[in-house]
């Protein structure tokens, strides 16, 4: 089944489509320029870069999971439980690092397991199943640690997020770059924006919608278990609160960047520009020293507007077209 939306955006047109939100992010960075000493030093872009990278792991398969016209909030569960098991497994039962890392990454998969066939084989809605195990998550991880931070001293740990090209871990140009092949050169990813746009005509052209329900949740929860991986071999520690809170980052990210929350429209590339506004939203109220209170509040704004402006984009279009008729 064709769908106008999946196709290959050149440069240009990526430009194009995300003019907004580029246009914003210009003139965030130079009202943060005027406004703070620091914010256009090469110290703090770089930090901007690193705050990023785990947003952008998740943010990445939060747009396979959006594109369904569905949502993940147990990504931040799912960091917890992959990296307090990880570092678990190696401080704690002196198992070799590799073991460790696969452990925890498997721990978190199951995760995204159970999301998967819950809600591809039933019709419960997706936010419902993932916020029972973003629960389910968070306390698995107290469980775990018994409340207990878990230190990793291992050097070796954080070999495999160690090379990066000015400044961003390979392994993340890795991900944006399998994430937007399944997406624009698959037939997986032509699926995925066929269910995302109309599940019914997908489902009567031949489409096996269960699987790849079931697939875009299991992809969703590896990333974020990647992320659990690389927060924890960032700071040698592990405790029941890594990623508390990251699912927001990863919407916030995913819905500015252009993908729609009704499915079936959005790209890799609009949300990689949505994870470096968010990055440097969060680092632009830091550094004016704007109370952590009120940065939730902004953020919340922010989506907001992301959604009505998405909301206006097919809602008006469909009213301004009724008229010319």
């Amino acid at each position: 089944m064709e769908n106008k939306n999946w196709k290959n955006l050149s440069v240009i047109q990526t430009i194009k489509s995300n003019m907004g939100i580029l246009a914003g992010l210009v003139i965030l960075c130079v009202v943060l320029s005027f406004t703070t000493s620091s914010f256009a030093t090469v110290t703090n872009l770089f930090n901007v870069v690193r705050q990023i990278t785990i947003n952008l792991f998740l943010a990445c398969g939060m747009t396979f999971v959006i594109l369904l016209a569905g949502i993940d909030l147990s990504v931040g569960s799912v960091i917890a439980v992959s990296g307090c098991i990880s570092a678990g497994l190696i401080s704690w039962n002196g198992l070799p690092v590799y073991v460790g890392i696969l452990g925890g990454i498997l721990a978190g998969v199951v995760i995204g397991l159970i999301n998967g066939y819950i809600v591809s084989s039933t019709n419960i809605p997706a936010f419902i199943v993932t916020l029972a195990m973003m629960n389910i998550g968070r306390g698995i991880a107290r469980v775990y640690t018994k409340a207990q931070t878990i230190s990793v001293l291992d050097d070796s740990y954080t070999f495999w997020g160690m090379g990066t090209i000015f400044g961003i871990p390979i392994q993340l140009y890795c991900i944006v770059a399998v994430s937007s092949f399944i997406l624009n050169k698959t037939k997986l990813g032509r699926h995925i924006y066929a269910v995302g746009g109309n599940k019914q005509a997908a489902e009567y052209s031949g489409i096996n919608v269960k699987k790849v329900t079931f697939f875009v949740f299991v992809y969703s929860a590896l990333l974020a278990s990647l992320a659990g991986i690389l927060t924890v071999g960032r700071t040698f520690t592990a405790m029941m609160t890594l990623g508390d809170g990251a699912e927001m980052d990863a919407i916030s990210a995913v819905v500015l960047g252009g993908t729609s929350m009704n499915g079936g429209r959005g790209t890799i590339a609009g949300t990689v520009i949505g994870a470096i506004v968010i990055g440097v939203l969060k680092n632009g109220m830091n550094l004016l020293g704007i109370d952590s209170s009120w940065q939730y509040i902004v953020q919340g704004i922010v989506i907001l507007i992301a959604v009505y402006i998405d909301w206006f984009k097919q809602t008006g279009f469909k009213f301004s077209r009724k008229i010319k008729a």
